[in-house]
Order: C-alpha cells, then sequence, then structure tokens
C-alpha cells in the first residue's frame, strides 16, 4: 500500500456536539502522529439547531480565532500536523441563515452534510454561487466536501448527473470511518465513477471524542480497494497548497517560546 499522510477531515469539538475542546483535539491529534486534522462543527438551523453553538457572528468567529491561534502554535513551533478550519453544514438548513452567517473565505475546508437528492444538488449550487459573487479572488473558495454521503441514493438514478456536479464544483467524497456501510462493496459502480471522474477523496472519522481521532485504517484500505490512490493525491495536493499558508501564517506570528498551546 502506498504511504499516505495520515488525515481525519471531520472533527467535532465542543463549539457542537464532541466532548473535547480545540486545543485538546490538537494536542492529541499530535500524539497520534496525525498530519491534517480538521474542526468540523455543526451549522444549522433545522430541528437539530441544539446540537451546535455556531448560531450567531460572535460565536462563529470565537471559533475561527480558537482555531487560528492552534494554527500559529503549530507553525510557529514547526509541528507536522496541518489544522484546517472546517464547518459542517447541515442542507436543511435555510437558504438565508448559511448565506448570512457563512463567509466561505474564513474556512479551509466546509463540508455539506445530507446531500439526498437531486434538489439538495440544486440548493447547493446555490450557495457556491452565491459564495463566489461574494469573492473578488474565486480561487478562495475553501475545500468543499460530502459528509457521510450515502451512495444508495442516487444509486438507482443517473449517477453522472451527480459526478458532473462534484466535478463542476469540485467537491471531494469523504470515506468516513463512522459510516463504513456507506463505502460498501454494494456501491461498487459508485467508486468506479468517483476514479472515472477524478473526483477528489479525503477521510473523516466523524470524531466526537479523542478515542476516534485516529481510525483511519479502514477508509485508506477502501481507498486502495477501488483504486483511488489518485483521486486521494488530487485532495492531498489542496491540503498541501493549505500547509503552506499556515506555515506562512505561524512565520509572521511572534514567537512567544511556548511548548503548548495557551
Amino acid at each position: 500500500m502506498i504511504e499516505f499522510p495520515k488525515i481525519n477531515l471531520h472533527i467535532h469539538s465542543n463549539y457542537s456536539d464532541g466532548r473535547n475542546n480545540i486545543k485538546q483535539i490538537v494536542e492529541k491529534s499530535l500524539k497520534l502522529g496525525l498530519n491534517y486534522i480538521a474542526i468540523t462543527d455543526h451549522f444549522t438551523n433545522s430541528w437539530k439547531a441544539w446540537v451546535s453553538k455556531l448560531n450567531n457572528n460572535e460565536s462563529i468567529t470565537d471559533y475561527l480565532e480558537e482555531i487560528t491561534e492552534c494554527q500559529k502554535y503549530l507553525a510557529r513551533s514547526n509541528k507536522l500536523l496541518t489544522l484546517l478550519k472546517g464547518i459542517e453544514i447541515d442542507l436543511a438548513s435555510t437558504k438565508q441563515y448559511i448565506k448570512t452567517y457563512i463567509k466561505a473565505d474564513k474556512f479551509d475546508l466546509i463540508l455539506f452534510e445530507y446531500l439526498q437528492s437531486y434538489e439538495s444538488i440544486a440548493f447547493v449550487k446555490n450557495i457556491i454561487h452565491y459564495w463566489r459573487k461574494q469573492l473578488s479572488d474565486k480561487d478562495k473558495l475553501p475545500v468543499l466536501g460530502l459528509a457521510h454521503f450515502d451512495p444508495s441514493i442516487f444509486m438507482l438514478g443517473n449517477l453522472d448527473t451527480l459526478m458532473k456536479f462534484l466535478k463542476d464544483y469540485d467537491i471531494c467524497f469523504e470515506f468516513n470511518s463512522s459510516y463504513s456501510s456507506f463505502y460498501s462493496p454494494r456501491y461498487e459502480r459508485f467508486f468506479e465513477k468517483l476514479r472515472e471522474y477524478e473526483i477528489p477523496v479525503a477521510i473523516g472519522c466523524d470524531s466526537h471524542n479523542l478515542l476516534t481521532l485516529n481510525n483511519i485504517e479502514e477508509p485508506l484500505s477502501m481507498i486502495s480497494y477501488y483504486k483511488l490512490e489518485n483521486n486521494f493525491k488530487i485532495l492531498i495536493s489542496k491540503l498541501k497548497l493549505i500547509s503552506s499558508c499556515s506555515q506562512q501564517l505561524g512565520s509572521k506570528a511572534p514567537n512567544k517560546g511556548s511548548k503548548s498551546i495557551r
């Protein structure tokens, strides 16, 4: 098997339904030898709005600033861990709620949760078009991905329509270790299409505690099983660009000489 970086791009902190704060997650990830992680707390005003504290500009700013401080520490200390500012958007949220509070250029990664119909594809397109109009530099859009996507919903329809959407909007598929049934061999045709269309693939554990941060072996093995190594490399190239930017952030920050995250 090809040696890949250790990646977990789906982690929840106590800003939503995770048990640990961001600093604890970062410290444990360092001990585990992870290379790339993303804090992706829930964002929603649907029936499950209770799950997240990210429901106003102040809380979202606090969330992003806390991640930024950890990013600065990692870069300043030359740690081999890149931390991404992420968020998981519930597509049952209202369009206006998303447009009001989510400024795409403030994030490194945005996951879309519950893409379950062709109508939800149109919903995501509308949101992305809105974000693009808000940006002066179209390349500032973050990495976009589908959180724990269930292929069964589209298996009886036109998979090419789904794939064209993912390709045109540069959206990656997540191998999520908490939803292993979603990469079952019965969906092999779906994964063949991912390979054909060169859709990036990522790994996320949907971690809500420190014990699951390193549950990446099964997703890695399934990436190999479906011969999606090149798709994974596409995602890794995007992460390397983010890592480079994070290093620049650290070089601009004053060196406080701290041995741990403050």
